[in-house]
């Protein structure tokens, strides 16, 4: 068994309609490390994120937490595998926020009790407790955010998959999302075309481009190479004049 807690051999995958979306991807991650995607639009980030728990199933090997990813196992993967979609109303569809972060436990089974801990925690892991009665559609865009990752939170993930965690909030609440994030010890995969949260959060980087991994490692190295960026349509996160040290 791996000691990853994600491992992809030569993954490819093409949809219907005959375009190639992913190609020979390898990719290892270990428990606990903050792993950045990023790459153009059409790179093949979605795509990548969707077989981590076997909702697409291309050629090759997938493995999370150490378990092959196929019809067999595709129940436990997914409750290893929190997705977090970039729009946070994807996600919550209940009257309050309590019902919205009981929803996962309830439906894996859990006895009230255990479903309130477990809303109780997420919460408080998010920074929302006190929030159990109110609406989400009445929240601001940075506190449903927050509760969409609760919901994730509540059925104890190992990996958390994030897809354009920062878009639309402004700077206050993308510097606490960012905090909050940073203070989670799951193992997380983010895409984001944000290249400061990026910098900021995740100290590891693979760049995607046409389906293929062109470019993995520190990010620190990979997002001050303007070259390798600009080949890649990303923009690094600081001029020269304001750029951090490494």
């Amino acid at each position: 068994m791996s000691d990853h807690v994600v491992q992809i051999e030569r993954l490819r995958f093409s949809y219907p309609d005959g375009r190639r979306a992913l190609a020979d991807i390898s990719l290892a991650v270990d428990p606990g490390e903050k792993l950045a995607v990023v790459g153009p639009n059409g790179a093949g980030k979605s795509t990548l994120f969707l077989h981590l728990n076997g909702i697409l199933r291309g050629e090759g090997q997938v493995q999370v937490a150490g378990l092959d990813v196929d019809d067999k196992t595709v129940r436990a993967v997914r409750a290893r595998v929190g997705l977090v979609f970039q729009d946070p109303d994807d996600q919550l569809f209940s009257p309050t926020v309590f019902e919205d972060v009981a929803f996962g436990p309830l439906h894996m089974g859990y006895a009230p009790d255990e479903v309130r801990a477990r809303v109780a925690r997420a919460l408080a892991a998010v920074g929302m407790n006190g929030h159990e009665e109110q609406m989400p559609h009445h929240m601001s865009l940075g506190e449903r955010k927050r509760i969409a990752i609760a919901t994730v939170l509540a059925m104890d993930p190992q990996i958390l998959v994030l897809d354009e965690p920062s878009s639309g909030l402004d700077p206050r609440a993308r510097r606490n999302l960012i905090r909050l994030l940073r203070e989670l010890p799951q193992t997380m995969l983010v895409a984001s075309h944000d290249m400061r949260l990026v910098w900021d959060l995740c100290p590891r980087t693979v760049i995607l481009d046409g389906g293929r991994l062109v470019a993995d490692g520190p990010t620190a190295r990979l997002l001050q190479d303007e070259v390798l960026m600009d080949r890649h349509g990303l923009e690094t996160p600081y001029s020269r004049a304001d750029k951090p040290s490494a």
